[in-house]
């Protein structure tokens, strides 16, 4: 069965394309959506359906651009080499699958944003692998992971809260239910990331209890800074009508710790719905684990070992800020997003435009 964005649980193709058709009978075109964040880079292509799309290739790698970012105010020139690396092997699928450039959406987030010489090595990307990088505001980028999550949203709750974790910062998005809609009522940018709080709290050996609670209590001050205050708002969250989603790496290798998986399967987690009580519980089983166990499980590996408590003690600042019982894992965001926003785009019809006319001498040229 291909993966289809619109089902929560969605199972690869990359061996299996999808060979959906448009209303003339050919094949749909090919949609690619390319993001460079703080971490991760990552490359999804596509083809529309009825129901959304269904994946054709994808690819992700573990860069860490953003690394010492947050000491020097510059991109590191290894960071750099590496992203540009695993951007290239990007192009060359781009390339070898035929996708359109005006059917590619590529986006760099926060590392490019916050850098000094973010903007050139977007310009070194654009020489060397004809890829145009476009960077990303926060407000765009937590617009684009709601559009992604979107149908994870429980269709009886009222209130939701989508956390979009990333290396470098973690959006937040308040939706509320309008009728048959949902309306995004606040959203904030947390100066916070997996990889930046890693470093501002470099784990210590030993004893890992005071460690982990000066990360959470470092995000829950960056949340209380970013002052969204909606009383209304939270009596639903107190009053159980409201859940999370929550969208990173960290948050689903939390899942797959939780799920006791020998390997990471997406089908299994994206969609997956955990307690407080149980993400609570995988973050003191990856305490107990210590860097090393971590980077022998299968759902972390030695390139997270580092970041996903990170990433749980974001989690819980922000389940103790809002408090929630339940928060759905999400293996989908910004990518999905901008594969919606464009096919959506696409199916607008063209602008027609005005005939204008000369003063006596009949109708101009359009």
């Amino acid at each position: 069965m291909p993966e289809t964005h619109g089902a929560p649980r969605r199972r690869d193709e990359r061996s299996q394309p999808s060979r959906e058709r448009d209303a003339s009978g050919r094949d749909a075109p090919l949609y690619g959506a390319l993001d460079l964040g703080t971490n991760n880079c990552r490359l999804l292509i596509a083809r529309p359906s009825r129901d959304g799309f269904r994946v054709v290739d994808s690819f992700s790698r573990i860069v860490r651009l953003g690394e010492g970012l947050s000491r020097t105010g510059r991109l590191d020139p290894r960071a750099m080499d590496r992203a540009y690396d695993a951007l290239a092997l990007c192009a060359d699928r781009i390339v070898r699958k035929g996708v359109e450039s005006v059917r590619l959406s590529a986006v760099a987030t926060q590392a490019c944003r916050a850098a000094e010489n973010g903007a050139e090595f977007i310009d070194r990307v654009r020489k060397g692998t004809g890829l145009r990088l476009r960077i990303i505001d926060p407000a765009e980028e937590a617009r684009l992971a709601v559009e992604g999550c979107l149908n994870l949203i429980d269709p009886k709750a009222e209130a939701v809260l989508i956390i979009d974790v990333g290396g470098g910062s973690t959006e937040l998005s308040w939706l509320k239910r309008e009728d048959a809609d949902w309306k995004t009522t606040a959203w904030m940018s947390a100066p916070l990331g997996v990889v930046t709080l890693a470093e501002r709290h470099p784990e210590p050996e030993g004893a890992a209890e005071d460690w982990y609670e000066a990360m959470v209590n470092d995000m829950g001050a960056a949340i209380a800074a970013g002052g969204i205050e909606d009383a209304a708002m939270m009596e639903l969250f107190l009053a159980d009508r409201a859940h999370l989603v929550g969208t990173s790496g960290a948050i689903t290798s939390l899942a797959g710790i939780h799920l006791n998986l020998p390997r990471y399967n997406r089908d299994r987690v994206d969609g997956l719905w955990m307690t407080r009580s149980e993400c609570e519980a995988a973050a003191e089983r990856l305490k107990a684990l210590g860097p090393d166990g971590r980077a022998r499980e299968a759902c972390i590996g030695p390139d997270r070992a580092d970041l996903v408590l990170a990433g749980a003690a974001i989690l819980e600042a922000i389940q103790r800020a809002w408090p929630s019982e339940r928060v759905r894992v999400a293996d989908r965001g910004l990518r999905e997003g901008l594969l919606l926003q464009q096919m959506r785009e696409d199916k607008k019809p063209p602008k027609r435009r005005r005939r204008r006319r000369g003063r006596g001498r009949g109708p101009a040229a359009t």
